[in-house]
């Protein structure tokens, strides 16, 4: 395999024409011969460049609508022949076969006419074939071949070329190549996605899963780990689509919380007035609404003062100036919001480590997702938890039945156990959270530790007692016996809501009567793993 390759000729037929005519100039300023089809051969003439079409070196003509182009013996043996080789060479000059060093090429934008919305048949007349073909003949040859799939590599290319006299390193090659694969495994995901979708495949006998490089972090979850952020294309507004307006780069562990508490935030709707999350380890530390977005602060604040040191903030509206002030009064790693004023901007300027991000808008949590987790030798495959209830799902199950302030705060809980690791134990009052357990093993230590944690907080706050008194507790899953809902009644808890289901249902309903709590059942359940 050699190294060092010259570029004498070069192939450019491109969807996005994006620098094009850059480099275009640059290769032919080098002496580079240029073959081109369709609409990059016209934009390429139209800068004053000489342009040869393919059609004119295959002797075939474009037909079938540009279906049939560059799937050519004389294109692929271009891109294919090995020059090291005598016979390969000897096959090119009996066939008339002229080497091509370099081929330019991206795809029909395929995702972005679904994105858009297309038909069934706009989709698939958006799916390349000569594209695809042509990079992996020319990734396979890289030891001749350069293959550029990418508008970013442009400039690397020429600077290459200078460098080298006209010629590039292997080093280059290999890296294109390898970016050309990728670029094709994405698209075939693309498209072999949509199709499943489009034809009602839930489980397709083979998946693929892809994604475009954004960052390396430092390290992963912990110092010793590797670990970057690759983003999967999608618009949906959150972490990934976020503006970073200051501090230093997110970690691993802050993408992770982030992309948690905005996704908590989105469940609250902001015409229906102002909400915050805090989250602490992907799991809330508190959530409220409010007035105005500072009380919504102060109330998710008072849920669990300790735990918010070093977290997470989300917002349902822009933030504010006032929030802001009450938000760097103590460490904070990332603040998320669909904007920010300018004075909140300012507010945070003075704090460099403070990472703020702002998006266009809340997630739709009732869009269908896929969601996607790594096992040892799998991948587990699901629907996103996209579970919605309303006041007309619930169902009353005891004698007492809830007030319309109390239903006001057994959907509020609801909605955050959603988003607690099971089992998980919400406690509320007043639309804002009073104490959140998570993550334990028994729902009994989930409604204690969540209980202890309100007792906490009402004497560090001088308060007179905990704040679960009279609160409404939020169950993601059934209780299967009565003691978790005697914890929550201890606790001070006068109504509760769960999904029901379990086989000891009405023992647990007339332990609930017998304190004379109201209880609801959703039917439905949130586990959180």
């Amino acid at each position: 395999m050699t190294d060092l390759a010259p570029l004498r000729r070069a192939l450019l037929s491109v969807s996005d024409k994006t620098g094009l005519t850059h480099l275009g100039r640059a290769l032919a300023a080098r002496g580079v011969e240029l073959l081109s089809t369709g609409g990059s051969a016209k934009a390429l003439r139209d800068a004053g460049l000489e342009v040869r079409d393919v059609a004119d070196v295959t002797g075939f003509p474009e037909m079938m609508d540009g279906r049939v182009k560059t799937l050519h013996p004389v294109v692929h043996g271009g891109l294919l022949a090995r020059r090291d080789l005598e016979g390969h060479r000897d096959a090119m000059v009996e066939h008339n076969i002229g080497p091509i060093d370099l081929l330019v090429v991206n795809l029909y934008p395929f995702e972005e006419t679904v994105a858009k919305g297309a038909d069934f048949d706009t989709c698939i007349e958006n799916i390349d074939i000569g594209g695809p073909a042509m990079i992996r003949s020319a990734a396979k040859n890289h030891a001749f071949v350069n293959v550029v799939t990418d508008v970013e590599d442009y400039d690397a290319l020429l600077a290459e070329l200078d460098a080298n006299d006209g010629q590039t390193t292997l080093a280059l090659r290999q890296r294109l190549a390898l970016t050309a694969y990728a670029r094709t495994a994405a698209y075939d995901t693309a498209v072999s996605t949509w199709m499943a979708g489009a034809i009602g495949a839930e489980t397709p006998r083979r998946r693929s899963f892809s994604g475009t490089y954004k960052q390396t972090m430092r390290y992963g979850e912990n110092s010793h780990q590797s670990a970057a952020f690759y983003t999967d294309g999608t618009d949906r507004p959150g972490v990934a689509t976020a503006m970073q307006h200051q501090g230093k780069e997110l970690s691993y562990n802050n993408i992770n919380d982030t992309d948690a508490a905005f996704e908590l935030v989105a469940e609250f709707d902001p015409t229906d007035g102002p909400a915050v999350a805090i989250i602490k380890h992907a799991n809330p530390c508190g959530v409220a609404r409010g007035a105005t977005l500072l009380e919504a602060y102060q109330n998710a604040f008072d849920c669990d003062r300790t735990s918010a040191f070093g977290g997470i903030v989300a917002l349902n509206q822009p933030l504010d100036e006032d929030t802001a002030k009450a938000i760097v009064e103590i460490f904070t790693e990332v603040v998320i919001a669909p904007g920010a004023s300018d004075a909140a901007k300012t507010v945070f300027a003075a704090k460099k480590n403070l990472r703020l991000l702002t998006t266009d808008g809340l997630p739709d949590l009732k869009a269908p997702i896929t969601t996607y987790r790594q096992v040892a030798g799998g991948m587990l495959v699901q629907d996103k938890d996209t579970g919605f209830v309303s006041m007309d799902d619930l169902k009353v199950v005891t004698k007492v039945a809830p007030t319309k302030a109390q239903m006001a705060d057994l959907l509020f809980a609801w909605k955050v156990a959603k988003h607690v690791k099971s089992n998980a134990i919400v406690y509320v009052k007043d639309t804002a959270t009073v104490g959140v357990g998570a993550g334990q093993m028994s729902r009994v230590d989930s409604a204690l530790i969540a209980a202890k944690k309100a007792e906490r907080m009402a004497a560090t706050m001088g308060l007179p007692e905990p704040l679960t008194k009279g609160s409404a507790v939020a169950s993601d899953a059934f209780f299967p016996f009565a003691d978790g809902l005697m914890e929550a009644a201890a606790a001070g808890a006068t109504c509760v809501i769960q999904p029901g289901g379990s086989m000891r249902d009405d023992e647990v309903i007339a332990a609930a009567d017998e304190a004379g709590i109201a209880m609801v059942f959703t039917g439905m359940r949130h586990f959180r793993h």
